[in-house]
């Protein structure tokens, strides 16, 4: 079959390699323009008499080449989480074959146990059924569909709450497994005797606020998007940073402290488990707090994040040399507040979507670039004109953000 169209050059999306090198090549060629209009070359004679004309009509160029490069990072990121459930399936065996050399190293002088293929066999389970899932998932990116949240990044609570979930499984599994081959009753009644609440407190109690703390903050970002206190818009591709970061891709403490106190309350569970197989890791109570802590800190920071935007006053835009004047329909108005750009918002495509209504007119923001990015619009600052449809008076101005977000009315005085 010809492979040629799908070489390092294919910019069709129709492969994955295709795709990534199709959303590479259109982000360098919007930003070589973007750059070439803010040092204002490429403008046609046509406009460049006029300050108004030329900045819409840079605006409509960029809107429209950031929209190409949007469909590009749409296929790349379909195509990445296409080919992700293979991946996925290759890490969770390459675990399952380190478990067994592992077990082979440690049994030299010690001997192979029960305990050592009851592990390996809970594995072996554990792998066949993440890699199952996989691929009745593998669109949505294959054992890493449920940790992926509604606005297509990785969950960190999600993704604590099913590490805890596939360790519980994998410890009762290798009960099971020594359950099978103990071949007497006494020792059969000893390890069932270890399933005991007493035994595992510490673990069920971890498990249960985790998987608790996973369900609680889906409901409360969805109640929080849908009451307009919480902006949120959607990623092209998840990405393994999104367990520590905010949509921005900025640093969050409290995702952070959770992953890492999480992972290491988990690491020490494993450990207990290595050393006492025949029963439930007996957490101790001291870090199991300390995780519940933890879990409370991160819950929080999810009560704490986001707001709504807020307009906070409208005037004139006045440039060097202009008189003072009030608001007439034609000139420009700043709009000055906070929230206006969402977090993970900066990019183009989603600026070029913000919109001011000025009465009962939609005025598109304009985009006006400059070197490494754009001037108008910012997160506290919005420029717009106010269109010729707009009647002289009383007018309300509200800004809509790219998450579909609407401010608060602002009342200005439009004269004639």
């Amino acid at each position: 079959m010809d492979t040629g169209p799908h070489e390092g050059g294919c910019t069709c999306g129709d492969c994955p390699h295709g795709a990534r090198e199709g959303h590479r090549r259109a982000v360098a060629a919007f930003l070589l323009k973007r750059d070439e209009y803010a040092a204002g070359q490429g403008v046609p004679a046509a406009v460049a008499h006029s300050a108004s004309a030329s900045r819409q009509w840079v605006s409509e160029e960029l809107t429209q080449a950031a929209e190409a490069v949007a469909e590009r990072g749409r296929a790349e990121g379909a195509a990445w989480l296409e080919r992700l459930w293979r991946r996925t399936a290759v890490v969770v065996w390459a675990a399952v074959v380190l478990l067994l050399l592992g077990q082979a190293l440690t049994a030299i002088g010690a001997g192979w146990t029960a305990a050592r293929s009851a592990g390996l066999l809970a594995a072996m389970a554990v792998a066949g059924a993440l890699t199952a899932a996989s691929w009745f998932h593998r669109a949505r990116g294959g054992a890493l569909a449920p940790v992926i949240g509604e606005d297509n990044r990785l969950s960190t609570s999600r993704a604590v709450a099913a590490s805890w979930v596939l360790f519980v499984a994998f410890a009762v599994l290798v009960l099971v497994g020594q359950l099978a081959a103990a071949s007497g009753e006494r020792e059969r009644d000893a390890l069932i005797d270890r399933l005991e609440l007493a035994r595992g407190a510490g673990v069920v109690t971890v498990l249960a606020v985790v998987c608790g703390i996973a369900v609680l903050v889906r409901r409360v970002v969805g109640l929080r998007v849908q009451g307009q206190r919480l902006q949120k818009v959607r990623a092209y591709r998840p990405r393994a940073a999104d367990l520590l970061t905010d949509d921005a891709g900025r640093g969050s403490f409290a995702d952070i402290q959770y992953v890492v106190i999480g992972g290491v309350a988990l690491a020490f569970a494993a450990v207990r488990l290595a050393r006492r197989p025949d029963q439930l890791p007996d957490l101790p109570w001291g870090l199991a707090v300390v995780v519940l802590v933890s879990a409370g800190t991160y819950l929080a920071g999810k009560y704490a994040e986001g707001g709504r935007p807020v307009i906070l006053s409208v005037v004139r835009a006045r440039e060097a040399g202009d008189l003072d004047a009030p608001i007439r329909t034609g000139d420009d108005i700043e709009i000055r507040g906070a929230g206006f750009v969402p977090v993970g918002a900066q990019g183009a495509d989603r600026l070029s979507r913000m919109v001011v209504r000025v009465g009962a007119v939609n005025v598109h923001v304009p985009l006006v670039p400059v070197t490494g990015g754009f001037d108008n619009p910012t997160d506290a600052l919005l420029t717009v004109p106010v269109p010729a449809d707009v009647e002289p008076g009383r007018v309300d101005v509200q800004v809509v953000t790219a998450a579909g977000v609407e401010t608060n009315r602002y009342t200005i005085d439009v004269t004639e």
